[in-house]
């Protein structure tokens, strides 16, 4: 098979021995920056061959093939500036044979790669080869020529590598250095399974636009471009066909994909994931929640569907940023839920970016369901909770099993917003209760392919389940002071009255930083009365 060229490995297995060529699998992760550009570049290379190839083919000679690509950088997806004293030599040679001051020259020829290509700037020439810490090498000269030897045993144009799979061993690649991340894998990467869910029910159809405001890696945008696919792979009229790095046909418009992410390294892996997949999209770096960057006529630009994972619970949003927002991404009515969690911030940003008939599905702590809800008095998050479901925004709430995601073992849950619910849907709220629908792994469980089909088909047909899916309606969730968290009232077994440990402590935590805020403001108060001091 094309995907085994070179050796009797998969893609996914080789490319992993690639990145355990520094230091073995569990110093992997700390290089993930070194090695991603790599990759890509020495994909870069082999298309750029193959395109060399084509033109060569036309015009006689690899020779008058570099010289015209060189002269016309539109002849060739993206030009690289690598040239070969033996023209009939692999562009990537160029790298390859590098065998005094490998650090220095990898760098110089990214950088060059990256001044050709106004696309790349920042992505891959952000990553200094030759870089040092107290005198030492972070990547020393020899074990960064293990690693180019061993990226260099694969060839990845486009007639080696089938279509798709490049990009999919690129994400699994990027899987592996998250199970090795510990905290700092929440950063960038979510489940796939958890994406393909989110995916599939919000069923994107060509052509559409489709916003990550927390894209982390560009995993959830590439997971709607996947479900598009499929969904439109039964026979359809052409709309369009066009080949690129994934070197595949396209015989549909395929989704116009938009992310902003904070973290410099996270967008630079954010960008690199979509171009080897070929996907169509732009990529912005920056503070979504303080300066979102996708904005149309001073207003916040509108999408069809909203998919995002932010980082729950953040607490460094004040209210100011909430008061003194100019894009009306904070009703009257919802706007500030508290300090100590942006969770439903977050979601305030999602529903103002869809357009009239815009679909949005947002992974949250599982404490943003519920808290507030039976206490006694007002409590903000639970006011916005409110808002929403009065507002008849939420269709579904999708509660997951333990231990999922790489940065905690909380279950999390899914929210499924629809600014145009079908009028037989109105008043009311799917909720399912996958906390059951999972399988053992290491380190992390997951959802097996049919618990994945189990749960979109379920959420998708509004099918209600024994023990595993309820409709309800909003007189319900009122009377449950608009607790919305399907572990309320799905129990998954007779036993189970108890709400999980995790979610019970990541509750804990926020009530008891309200509570000092709440004694923070009072002292304050007090202060400026001059009773305390």
């Amino acid at each position: 098979m094309a995907s085994n060229n070179g050796s009797g490995k998969s893609l996914e297995s080789w490319i992993w021995d690639a990145a355990c060529s520094i230091r073995g699998a569990k110093d992997a992760p700390k290089y993930k920056d070194y090695i991603l550009p790599l990759i890509f570049t020495k994909r870069l290379c082999d298309v750029f061959d193959d395109e060399l190839n084509r033109i060569a083919r036309e015009v006689g000679s690899r020779m008058k093939a570099f010289q015209l690509a060189k002269a016309d950088h539109k002849l060739v997806r993206f030009y690289l500036p690598l040239v070969p004293d033996d023209p009939e030599q692999p562009v990537w040679s160029v790298i390859r044979k590098l065998s005094d001051r490998i650090g220095e020259g990898v760098t110089t020829h990214m950088r060059a790669i990256a001044r050709e290509n106004p696309l790349l700037q920042g992505i891959i020439d952000r990553v200094d080869f030759n870089a040092t810490t107290h005198g030492q090498r972070d990547l020393d000269d020899d074990r960064l020529s293990n690693l180019i030897e061993a990226i260099s045993t694969k060839r990845l144009g486009l007639d080696d590598v089938e279509a798709d799979i490049i990009g999919k061993s690129y994400e699994y690649l990027i899987r592996k250095f998250a199970e090795g991340g510990g905290q700092s894998a929440g950063e960038f990467y979510t489940p796939p399974e958890v994406g393909t869910i989110m995916s599939r029910v919000l069923q994107p159809e060509p052509g559409m636009e489709i916003y990550d405001p927390t894209c982390g890696s560009g995993g959830l945008l590439i997971k709607c471009e996947f479900a598009m696919e499929e969904a439109a792979s039964s026979p359809s009229p052409r709309t369009g066909e066009r080949v690129g790095v994934r070197g595949q046909s396209k015989q549909f418009a395929p989704l116009k994909l938009y992310g902003q992410e904070y973290i410099a390294e996270t967008w630079a892996m954010a960008n690199m994931n979509m171009i080897i997949h070929d996907m169509e999209g732009q990529i912005e770096i920056g503070d979504t929640f303080k300066n979102p960057k996708f904005r149309s006529k001073g207003k916040l630009r509108t999408f069809d569907r909203v998919v995002a994972n932010p980082m729950w619970n953040q607490d460094w949003f004040t209210e100011a940023d909430y008061d003194n927002d100019e894009l009306d991404r904070f009703p009257a009515g919802a706007g500030f839920p508290g300090k100590s969690s942006a969770d439903w911030g977050w979601v305030q940003h999602m529903h103002a970016s869809l357009n009239a008939t815009g679909r949005a599905a947002v992974v949250l702590d599982t404490g943003a369901a519920s808290r507030g809800s039976g206490n006694a008095g007002t409590n903000k998050e639970k006011t916005v909770r409110q808002w929403f479901v009065d507002h008849d925004l939420i269709e579904s709430v999708l509660y997951l099993p333990e231990n999922l995601f790489y940065n905690t073992t909380a279950p999390g849950i899914v929210l499924f917003l629809n600014k145009a619910k079908p009028k037989e849907r109105k008043g009311k709220v799917f909720l399912v209760n996958a906390s059951q629908v999972f399988a053992k792994g290491d380190p992390k469980n997951f959802i097996p392919e049919a618990g994945i089909q189990r749960i979109a088909d379920t959420l998708i047909g509004w099918t209600e389940a024994e023990k595993l899916s309820r409709i309800v309606d909003h007189a319900e969730l009122k009377k449950n002071d608009y607790n919305i968290s399907p572990s309320r009232y799905i129990h998954t077994s007779d036993a189970e009255t108890y709400r999980p440990i995790a979610e019970i402590v990541e509750e804990l935590k926020v009530i008891e930083a309200e509570a000092r805020e709440t004694d923070e403001a009072l002292r304050k108060i007090l202060q400026q009365l001059g009773v305390a001091k």
